[in-house]
């Protein structure tokens, strides 16, 4: 009886044992479970080093985002391109243009004769000089007889549907004579741009009649003159047709014109220098001259009066 009474207590306290061993294990296993779950500390500090990670690698481009937003850098090439695309606007006036290269062939300053055809003020040009009869002085300009044969006949590219008809020009010839012609007749083909055909005693101030062809410069002048400007009208002119020629200007005339109504109407120049109003506008009215230089005179109280030279009391200025 005595060692069975002894027996339980060693039982229980055997289960007691293992009940605190089993609770033990339980607790610690409890433990690490909650360790190692996905919500558990360990995880939180790791997303937050993912997260630290993340943003970093969201910041990091950010140095080398100045690089990408140092493209406005590549735009400065643009902007340095920009005054090389300039550069030959401020440049191109600096180069010499052909004419300017040749010391005998001046070029006119800008606009200082705006209607000048191809005969332009402070240019000279090269050619050559031919001689004929030129009789009483009178050609295809018809200007009619004068006692000054100091006369040329241009060639058609120049003469240029009369345009040239009137103009003084200064001629040189290699020997370093020169005289001074104004143009009253044209010159046909075989005269080549540049070529006039003298007067006998024109090209006599130049050379030998028998030299026949010399090289010669040329140039246009606006010579002093105490003479104005004389105007006609054409044979069979009246009110309802007419042709108007300009006579004695001392700039070549480049345009004439008539009023009409309100304004001005302008008139077309022949190869014959009259300048035509086919329906009789401005016939017998007043005109307005103008010449290459732009320079205008209008003259009042004409009347039609064919074949007549009617002087007026105005003049072109010397330029």
């Amino acid at each position: 009886m005595v060692s069975a009474s002894h027996r339980r207590p060693l039982r229980k306290r055997r289960t007691a044992l293992v009940w605190t061993v089993a609770v033990a294990a339980v607790a610690l296993l409890v433990s690490l479970m909650v360790a190692l779950r996905p919500g558990g500390e360990p995880d939180t500090v790791r997303t937050a080093t993912g997260t630290a990670t993340a943003t970093a690698p969201s910041a990091s481009p950010t140095p080398h985002r100045p690089a990408t937003a140092a493209k406005p850098a590549t735009a400065s090439p643009t902007a340095r391109r920009t005054p090389a695309t300039k550069a030959p606007a401020t440049t191109a006036p600096v180069r010499p243009s052909p004419a300017a290269t040749r010391p005998s062939a001046p070029r006119p300053a800008s606009g200082a004769a705006p209607l000048a055809g191809r005969i332009k003020p402070g240019t000279t040009y090269d050619g050559v000089a031919t001689h004929y009869d030129a009789e009483d002085g009178d050609g295809a300009c018809l200007y009619g007889p004068s006692p000054d044969l100091m006369v040329a006949a241009m060639n058609h590219a120049d003469y240029e549907t009369s345009q040239a008809c009137g103009a003084y020009l200064l001629v040189r010839a290699a020997s370093g004579a020169s005289v001074t012609v104004r143009i009253t007749n044209e010159c046909p083909l075989p005269c080549a741009p540049g070529q006039l055909d003298l007067s006998k005693e024109a090209f006599a101030k130049l050379a030998g009649l028998s030299a026949g062809r010399i090289p010669i410069t040329w140039s246009l002048l606006s010579p002093g003159t105490s003479d104005t400007v004389s105007v006609r009208y054409k044979t069979g002119s009246s009110r309802h047709w007419c042709g108007i020629q300009a006579l004695g200007h001392r700039n070549p005339l480049a345009r004439l014109e008539v009023r009409s109504g309100g304004g001005w109407s302008r008139l077309t120049r022949t190869e014959y220098n009259y300048f035509l109003s086919p329906d009789g506008t401005g016939c017998g009215g007043s005109l307005r001259l103008t010449d290459i230089y732009g320079e205008q005179l209008t003259v009042d109280g004409i009347a039609v009066r064919p074949d007549t030279v009617q002087p007026t009391r105005v003049q072109f200025t010397r330029r």
